[in-house]
């Protein structure tokens, strides 16, 4: 078992960090994908967040491992592989990485998650963090959330295996974003809803952005019937993602 800063050497080939012009530290979004890897939007999500006055650290999970997207496909996106409760290790490791960053200012942190990813937050938040070996770390209780002022959650995972399922409280506060759509395959607005209730009843700021599209509507290139690209409410996402950041913390 590996330890925070352990699994950040790990990943951190593979990270990305785009930042504003000027010396920094800048305030900084840690991004994580879903089960389908690094795509576009998100470099898009991370170049609003930079003209917001933000900096944006990409993470991703899967090339550091060696996995290939037709592998993500078959075992990680249908839970066999890798749930939330591992992928929160990844999340925790780059809060612990991202504090060494010289151009991140470690005090005004935003996690931002997709899918997948927005699980691993979801069940990093829902863990007491007091025990070591909590998300697969040695060290857990030894890495700090402090500065960690926020999260954004976009259509996250809240079924089968999620920790926030069944709206246990959380053992901490956080100001939350959580967009949530009308037409997920994978969860009914209710589920979200019920999974949400776990950061309302530990006292987190939640705002909800119920929207009229499916599962993933901000990928361009999907098309299919329960999962379909919409660029007007990409355009809506990327603006509401911005400001969020801003809400969290002026640049």
């Amino acid at each position: 078992m590996d330890t925070a800063l352990e699994r950040w050497r790990r990943l951190a080939p593979e990270a990305e960090l785009l930042t504003p012009p000027g010396r920094g530290p800048f305030p900084t979004v840690l991004i994580f994908h879903g089960c389908g890897g690094v795509r576009q939007h998100l470099q898009d999500y991370a170049r609003a967040a930079v003209a917001a006055g933000w900096a944006a650290l990409l993470i991703d999970s899967f090339t550091p491992r060696g996995w290939t997207r037709t592998y993500a496909k078959f075992l990680i996106c249908t839970g066999l592989r890798f749930r939330g409760g591992r992928r929160a290790g990844d999340v925790l490791a780059a809060v612990a990485g991202a504090r060494r960053l010289p151009l991140v200012d470690d005090s005004r942190l935003v996690l931002a998650g997709w899918s997948h990813g927005a699980w691993g937050i979801m069940d990093l938040m829902a863990m007491p963090l007091v025990r070591r070996g909590e998300a697969g770390l040695a060290d857990t209780p030894d890495v700090s959330l402090n500065g960690v002022r926020g999260a954004f959650l976009a259509y996250p995972y809240v079924g089968v295996a999620s920790a926030s399922r069944g709206g246990r409280p959380w053992p901490r506060p956080l100001r939350l974003l959580s967009v949530v759509p009308r037409r997920d395959h994978l969860a009914s607005v209710r589920r979200h809803m019920r999974a949400l209730a776990s950061a309302v009843a530990a006292g987190s700021e939640v705002s909800v952005w119920s929207v009229d599209g499916t599962h993933a509507f901000d990928e361009p290139g999907l098309m299919a019937r329960i999962m379909r690209y919409d660029e007007a409410l990409s355009r809506e996402a990327l603006d509401r993602f911005s400001q969020f950041l801003t809400s969290v913390s002026p640049a």
